[in-house]
């Protein structure tokens, strides 16, 4: 049964990605993200944290670089150069101003016509979030419409940054009324994407398979879409 309405990317020329850690992009969105790099649409990521506490038997100063390397592989597998990897604490991402702040830093560097982020939710299609990504969610929600006002962060706008206004927010696993479609190729460097992140996936051991969880995410939006394959988001018209 159709209920999703196919997300029309025309006119949209830049799309800033930001997400808490290294692989968020990849449960499916990254797909998408193949398929508009494909059509020649820059995009590019922003991560607050380098998911340093993000394996358990391996030390954070082990993991950072570790994690953003599997990250930059999985960036270039679906197109995308242009990777930031900021300095926030991983599990600990606040909902604050500073966080704000650099995200509306980076919004009007990057100068997006739509944003990807993740769900804010508690509860989320898997089960409860992640405290990070619900900051995170939060945060850009907030910072879209702080860097549109050039009378907050003012000494941001400097040697040419001006204030911002994207038109798009698209939310993945967050009550999804649109799909992006993507084709049998975006979905297959959707899936070597998150294969890219071998050694955080290997300390995972009851993580389903790279193609199993991005085909399964894609052919759902699909069928609740008419297409093939198609990511389910929440597509929010930025007033």
């Amino acid at each position: 049964m159709t209920t999703l309405e196919r997300f029309d990317p025309t006119g949209i020329q830049r799309v800033l990605c930001i997400v808490a850690h290294p692989d968020d992009m990849e449960y499916g969105a990254s797909a998408a993200v193949a398929e508009w790099t494909a059509q020649g649409i820059e995009v590019s990521y922003l991560l607050l944290t380098a998911g340093e506490a993000g394996m358990r038997d391996r030390s954070p100063e082990e993991v950072g670089p570790l994690r953003s390397a599997e990250q930059r592989e999985a960036c270039d597998i679906v197109g995308v150069s242009k990777l930031t990897i900021l300095d926030l604490p991983d599990g600990l991402i606040e909902h604050s101003l500073e966080t704000r702040r650099r995200i509306a830093q980076a919004i009007r560097e990057t100068r997006p016509n739509a944003i990807f982020t993740m769900t804010w939710d508690l509860e989320a299609g898997w089960g409860l979030n992640h405290a990070d990504h619900r900051a995170t969610g939060l945060a850009v929600v907030d910072a879209i419409r702080d860097a549109d006002n050039p009378w907050l962060f003012r000494e941001q706008l400097t040697d040419g940054v001006e204030a911002w206004k994207t038109t798009w927010l698209l939310a993945t696993a967050h009550r999804p009324d649109h799909a992006v479609e993507v084709s049998a190729e975006s979905l297959q460097r959707g899936i070597a994407s998150l294969a890219a992140h071998r050694e955080y996936l290997a300390a995972l051991p009851d993580h389903p398979t790279p193609e199993d969880l991005v085909t399964g995410v894609l052919t759902a939006g699909g069928e609740q879409s008419g297409l093939p394959f198609a990511l389910p988001v929440h597509a929010y018209r930025m007033g």
